[in-house]
């Protein structure tokens, strides 16, 4: 029998088993830790405010258990400031930490290396340095940007943009925001907030804008979201990076009223609330019954205002928590300020309050 001819990527293969040898070695020769979380494997960068004495694993003991990525050697105190974060792309996928950290550290100090990595365990051609401090960050992109890591191969070394908001396109116009964020909650983490807008370049569809609390956070989320976790009932979602051109565009249909009022033909030109605002303390009563009658909580709400309109309307986002339901709720509501003796936030509490009380009374 003959035997099968070898395949195309057998080289590959066993060039790339040899070089994670090399890294595994390395790794136990250095007492460097390396923690491999969320396809991204990372060293250094402890809690916030903690030393490396504090935490007691310092980059030259080892321990084969360790509570926390291992601070970098000669670390203390809190992290270093925002904006020391390069990005470095271009990485050929069979190089590692143990070329990548060495060379990086040769032009300043480091305070963490994040190298994003594939299913398989190769690197997707891309990771993050962050620098102690400014000038150190500075120094390696003047230094390291189109270095010559092997032959033929020139990297990229810039500053990291630290963008932390997403847009999902090609959702359905039955989405609502209720079913976006409890599905978002349970496949990504650190989602500041969510907002749902009508597509202005596709009809009958909506889109959403996702703002996580920090650049990490909206990365994992990317990454998960676009290998097809995000299951609401429609094939078509794309997942990307929100556009400062979109954003823009999105502000300024927001800045647009919601509707217009006609009065002896002449427009208004006012937003319209959701609804007529009734007294707080009646349609809080109502939720409250609701929340007693299903085991839930007393909800805490919490209110904002984000735009002041010419015209006396004012913008208020709220958002509301009822301890015992699976998501917190949140939306916008349009007040007006009247002479009544009804503060402005106790109307947009009420008008967070109805609208409670519609989504819960559709899903309990």
């Amino acid at each position: 029998t003959q035997s099968p001819p070898p395949s195309p990527f057998s080289g590959v293969d066993q060039r790339n088993r040899r070089d994670k040898m090399a890294l595994l070695s390395w790794v136990k020769e250095t007492g460097i830790e390396l923690v491999q979380i969320n396809g991204q494997r990372r060293y250094g960068g402890p809690p916030p405010g903690m030393s490396g004495e504090q935490l007691g694993c310092g980059a030259h003991q080892v321990s084969s258990v360790s509570p926390c990525p291992r601070v970098p050697a000669g670390w203390v105190g809190g992290p270093p400031p925002a904006g020391t974060e390069v990005y470095i792309a271009r990485l050929p996928q069979d190089i590692y930490e143990n070329t990548l950290i060495p060379l990086f550290q040769s032009v300043g100090k480091l305070y963490e290396f994040r190298l994003m990595l594939t299913f398989s365990g190769l690197n997707r051609g891309f990771a993050y340095a962050r620098y102690a401090s400014l000038q150190d960050a500075r120094r390696a992109i003047a230094t390291l940007h189109r270095f010559q890591l092997r032959r033929g191969c020139t990297i990229v070394v810039c500053w990291s943009t630290q963008k932390k908001e997403l847009v999902i396109h090609g959702l359905g116009a039955s989405v609502s925001q209720q079913e976006l964020e409890g599905r978002l909650q349970m496949i990504t983490e650190g989602i500041h907030s969510v907002t749902l807008h009508d597509n202005p370049c596709q009809r009958q569809a909506k889109l959403a804008v996702l703002k996580y609390r920090s650049h990490e956070a909206a990365a994992l989320a990317r990454k998960a979201l676009m290998e097809g976790n995000l299951k609401l009932g429609k094939a078509g979602i794309r997942v990307d990076w929100l556009d400062p051109q979109l954003k823009k565009k999105l502000q300024l249909s927001e800045e647009e009223p919601l509707s217009s009022w006609v009065q002896g033909g002449e427009s208004l030109a006012v937003p319209r609330p959701v609804a007529l605002c009734p007294s707080l303390q009646n349609v809080l009563g109502c939720l409250n019954m609701l929340c007693w009658q299903h085991c839930l909580k007393t909800p805490v709400f919490m209110t904002k205002c984000v735009q002041v309109n010419p015209n006396g309307w004012k913008k208020f986002w709220y958002q509301v928590v009822v301890p015992g339901y699976d998501v917190p709720i949140s939306g916008f509501t349009w007040i007006l300020p009247d002479r009544q003796g009804q503060s402005e936030h106790e109307k947009a509490k009420a008008a967070a309050a109805l609208h409670i009380l519609r989504v819960l009374s559709k899903s309990l």
